[in-house]
């Protein structure tokens, strides 16, 4: 087998839609001066629920680093599917906040091994698509979770298969609290410790990649696949028009 490729033919390619990297694109869009947009879920309506206290503690971090945060709270969400529509008030609450946002945070406890059903309610709620517009897609992503026991990561990478489905940025770093219930005080504030400092890290993290793509996530997400088969339904419908 030789070191590089010899043959460079690319016959399977429509060369319509393919197209070399924009560099200008990529790393000379013009950079907006806004705050962040940060969107904060999290997964338990307990009165005193470490998943939201992590999640309030994480939204203070952000703001503090120059972010514009926003909860939503998802108490009266309803199942999906249990005779209710988009129009519901607070799917229509939720997907407007997704709208609105640049990146976001999920804060989910687990339970039975797994992130809360109302984490995943929430999330089953924000659409793939909703008319033109991909709410998800090309926006930042920071992963949490608590746990009553020993540390555990199973809620977070669920959640990091469920961003990337959603064609979501998810960084790197997360965040895991084990035994929660002693890491707050009675004012439900978060103790210092290295998980709190964790969260901190996550918190920087989320900001940085929110700033370096949010100007070129339209661009980091488009599809050569896409394009191609925007191009044929295209086609084909001139085509039906012309013959009509």
């Amino acid at each position: 087998m030789p070191d590089t490729p010899t043959d460079l033919t690319t016959p399977q390619l429509d060369e319509t839609s393919f197209a070399a990297i924009d560099r200008d694109r990529l790393l000379s869009p013009a950079i907006s001066t806004h705050p962040p947009r940060i969107l904060i879920l999290y997964g338990s309506l307990r009165a005193r629920s470490f998943s939201r206290l992590s999640a309030e503690e994480a939204g203070r971090i952000l703001t503090v680093l120059g972010a514009e945060v926003r909860f939503f709270n998802p108490s009266g969400l309803p199942l999906v599917d249990d005779g209710v529509d988009a129009s519901h008030p607070k799917v229509r609450e939720l997907r407007d906040l997704v709208a609105w946002c640049e990146g976001m945070v999920w804060s989910s406890p687990e339970r039975h091994g797994a992130m809360t059903g109302l984490m995943k309610t929430q999330i089953d709620w924000i659409p793939l698509s909703e008319g033109a517009v991909r709410p998800t897609q090309g926006k930042t992503l920071a992963v949490m979770q608590v746990s009553g026991g020993s540390q555990s990561f199973n809620a977070v990478n669920q959640m990091r298969v469920l961003g990337r489905w959603m064609r979501m940025l998810t960084i790197p770093n997360q965040s895991s609290i084990p035994k929660a219930f002693q890491e707050f005080d009675e004012a439900g504030r978060m103790r210092p410790s290295p998980l709190y400092d964790r969260i901190v890290d996550v918190m920087e993290e989320l900001v940085k990649f929110t700033l370096l793509t949010r100007d070129r996530k339209a661009y980091l997400v488009d599809r050569y696949s896409e394009r191609k088969e925007t191009a044929a339904a295209l086609m084909k419908r001139v085509n039906l028009s012309a013959a009509t």
